[in-house]
């Protein structure tokens, strides 16, 4: 059905034919994207002309215009009608008459409508009042009644726009500078918001008003079609939930891929985050390119009258060989010759990300046109100017996306392309895989005083998740793809062996810490035949780190840099030879021993809390400002069921548990009917707000091994009122056994969504199990959990493998359950 016969639908049957003729269009499956758009603007426009003519009979001087969005001639599914009623000052009253007669059809169809009723003098005051309006009327459109009117205001709207442009571009900056601080970049969020994020409808909208004012011009390449692709899925999220949002939930996103024929949810966010990345880079330059004219027309004036008016020559300063700078950018020499000279874009990049600058558009673009591909492997200038440009920090991320946008990046490292623009379904992560990448490079360029060699560290940054565009484990994947990149780039056999080892273990050192005992021999000497060398030890203890700070804030913490550190220095031991005894039970402190002495005289459980200062950095006094957490130590006589009523305390009084361990402690001989006391050494943080007073940390733990307090029916009530994604289903728990993980336990590793009292229900299972819990390591990432478990039979020993797979089994149907 074409435009017209919609609308000869809709002129037989007044607004409720117009209805009708709309949901027939929303809903046709043949027609989607800009035809449906344009047929849905143009049944619009018939209907309000038609509306229009009939209420305004015999009055002169008004017309009806339509701004904004729909003034484009775009009018997504559940769009706002964004009308003008135009007049020229004639009666009051029938002008106020006739806007009642447009505006109550239009609310009585349920259709959401953004109006005024001006005259062009008004609006054109409005306009120079605020900058929002003035960008609305940019796009006036004429739709019924006195065409001269609207012409003349389109007309001094626009000339006002072209006069005013020194002064009112930079006002646009900074509000679309703004609005990206209050909701991010578009291409890296989760849920974007297609319209408000920086790289978003907004900004593409900004850019036409900026080519408007005739003062700069955005680049052209690519920008309708990522516009076109952003207003595509915002028209399938409004046939989707049938409401007017823009923002692009999690429990949205398959029925919209769906809707646009795409194969995920995963693939619809690729296509959204290249459409930003389109939009956000042409905005960069456009603001730039806006910069520098500004700046030219303000100093052009004194350099006339110096140069007697002849036109000034701009100053190229040289940065390095066929790279110069010109008003603020790196640009070409005039003697460069990309086609003769393949390492000329890293040696720019480089020399750009050094100096602090942008890469020049026309730059990037001819050498993306003309340059000869790198020869394999690469010659050794071209591997320095890579490793230079990734150790350049912060500026690095703007040369690395005005490279990507023109391809060069693919075009060096086609590997890449798998990884660009892939989003990361987890809340720890807060970048894109390619942007992490990059993000980890800029981390790692700050630690390279501390490895021999930097260059490793920083390509190692650049590949450690390179393996995530494939399937199975991203670490082994990345490990074959690492190793070939690393042949390309021209590396020597050995180095290319430590960057493999690098990306194959780059989460080894983190997870070892967090998750198992370090007391262990066996987790130690494991570490040590992973890394091999102290050369790659220390590489990799700085890959670590820059890892987790490039993550997102809950990838990193003083007490998990703490850990790794430990883990470094014992795995340093065993690669120089100290190889580590098998542990004797240390003798207890002379706290533990008063405790325990208590405990057992009392017959109840004691405690005491300490604070757990963070270590000093080298070279710094001690004592630094954030505590590693609190260590809480309990002494109960043995008994059963210890484990669940301790972590169900705890949960109660919302205390993040991070370590625990558990011994038996023989008293000694002197004590009157000395026998044993179950010690408990645990390290642990306030959720929020101070920690409780040990007195009723006590007095529940009582309550809680008598059967007094009940601490499932409180955790359930917590639960109950825990909050949860609407539409959201959290992937199912996994519970593994590692295996030789250690000689004297053990070890069940449990993977699951993070939840109030998730250890209290974790040690109650085990308590039915009949295990006894040695020691566990708790790590939560963002809204997960991963914990590791060291367990042993009631003798000591570790379990048999069937016992231990059946422990695993039942662990996760509870958890399920």
């Amino acid at each position: 059905m074409t435009g017209t016969e919609v609308q000869n639908e809709a002129d037989d049957s007044g607004p409720s034919g117009y209805a009708a003729a709309r949901l027939r269009l929303l809903t046709e499956g043949a027609r989607s994207g800009p035809p449906r758009r344009a047929a849905l603007a143009e049944l619009t426009d018939d209907w309000l002309a038609g509306l229009f003519t009939a209420a305004a009979r015999g009055l002169t001087g008004v017309s009806l215009v339509a701004v904004g969005g729909y003034g484009r001639g775009e009018l997504s599914p559940r769009s706002d009608l964004d009308l003008l009623l135009l007049h020229d000052g004639g009666d009051p009253s029938a002008v106020a008459a006739l806007a009642d007669r447009l505006w109550y059809p239009v609310w009585d169809l349920g259709l959401a409508l953004d109006h005024s009723v001006r005259t062009p003098a008004e609006a054109r005051r409005t306009a120079g009042e605020d900058l929002k309006a003035h960008l609305g009327l940019l796009d006036a459109r004429h739709l019924a009644g006195d065409l001269g009117l609207t012409a003349t205001l389109r007309t001094t709207v626009l000339a006002d726009w072209r006069n005013q442009a020194p002064g009112r571009l930079p006002e646009l900056q900074e509000l679309c500078a703004d609005r990206a601080r209050r909701q991010g970049e578009l291409q890296y969020l989760l849920e974007p918001d297609l319209k408000e994020a920086r790289g978003g409808l907004r900004d593409a909208t900004a850019l036409r008003a900026v080519a408007a004012s005739w003062l700069a011009d955005a680049p052209r390449e690519g920008l309708a079609d990522a516009r076109r692709r952003l207003l595509d899925v915002r028209d399938a999220l409004h046939l989707g939930t049938g409401r007017a949002t823009d923002r692009l939930a999690l429990q949205e996103q398959d029925q919209v891929a769906a809707e646009l024929g795409l194969l995920d949810a995963d693939t619809l966010l690729r296509q959204v985050y290249e459409a930003a990345r389109v939009i956000s880079y042409a905005s960069d330059v456009t603001w730039r390119e806006v910069g520098r004219v500004l700046r030219s027309r303000a100093v052009r004036p004194r350099l006339r009258a110096i140069l007697g008016g002849g036109k000034p020559v701009a100053e190229r300063s040289p940065l390095a060989e066929g790279v110069v700078e010109q008003d603020g950018e790196v640009v070409l020499a005039r003697a460069a010759r990309p086609e003769r000279d393949p390492v000329l874009p890293l040696r720019a990049a480089a020399a750009a990300a050094q100096a602090g600058l942008p890469l020049s558009l026309h730059a990037v673009r001819r050498m993306a046109a003309t340059v000869r591909p790198l020869p394999t492997p690469w010659p050794a200038e071209a591997r320095e100017q890579l490793v230079t440009l990734l150790g350049s920090g912060r500026p690095t991320v703007d040369v690395w996306e005005a490279l990507e946008a023109e391809g060069l990046v693919s075009s060096l490292l086609p590997d890449w392309e798998r990884v660009r623009c892939r989003p990361q379904r987890n809340a720890v992560h807060i970048w894109t895989v390619d942007r992490h990448l990059i993000e980890t490079a800029v981390r790692a360029s700050e630690l390279t005083r501390r490895v021999s060699r930097p260059d490793l560290l920083l390509v190692a940054a650049l590949l450690h998740d390179i393996g995530k565009g494939w399937p199975g484990d991203h670490s082994v994947a990345g490990e074959i793809i690492a190793r070939d990149v690393a042949l390309r780039i021209g590396f020597e056999r050995a180095d290319v062996t430590v960057l493999a080892t690098l990306v194959r273990h780059h989460l080894l050192l983190v997870e070892t810490a967090t998750r198992r005992d370090l007391e262990d021999p066996a987790t130690v000497r494991s570490v040590a035949e992973a890394v091999g060398t102290q050369s790659t030890l220390e590489l990799l203890h700085a890959l670590t780190e820059a890892d987790a700070l490039a993550t997102g804030p809950a990838a990193w913490s003083s007490w998990r840099g703490s850990l790794v550190a430990d883990l470094v220095r014992r795995v340093a031991a065993v690669l120089a030879g100290d190889a580590p005894d098998e542990p004797e039970p240390g003798a207890p402190t002379a706290e533990q021993e008063r405790l325990a002495i208590e405990a057992f005289r009392t017959g109840s459980p004691v405690l005491s809390l300490r604070a757990q200062p963070e270590p000093a950095p080298e070279g710094e006094p001690a004592g630094g400002p954030e505590p590693l957490g609190v260590e809480l130590l309990i002494a109960v006589p043995d008994q059963p069921a210890v484990l669940p009523a301790v972590a169900g305390v705890l949960a109660v009084h919302r205390l993040t548990v991070r370590t625990a361990e558990l011994r038996i402690l023989s008293l000694p001989d002197d004590v009157d009917d000395a026998g044993s006391v179950l010690l408990l050494n645990w390290r642990v943080a306030a959720e929020y707000g101070s920690l409780p007073q040990a007195a009723r940390l006590r007095a529940d733990l009582v309550r809680a091994l008598d059967g007094s307090l009940d601490i499932a029916g409180r955790l359930a009530e917590r639960d109950a009122a825990y909050p949860r994604r609407r539409g959201w289903t959290a992937p199912p728990p996994r519970v593994t056994v590692a295996p030789a993980a250690s000689r004297h336990a053990t070890v069940i590793e449990v993977r699951t969504q993070d939840a109030p009292g998730l250890l209290h229900r974790i040690g109650t299972a085990l308590e039915k199990a009949a295990v006894r819990v040695r020691s566990m390591h708790v790590s939560t990432l963002g809204s997960n959990a991963v914990d590791a478990f060291y367990v042993t039979t009631g003798t000591g020993a570790p379990l048999p493998l069937p016992d231990a797979s059946s422990l695993a089994r039942v662990l996760e149907e509870t958890l399920r359950g």
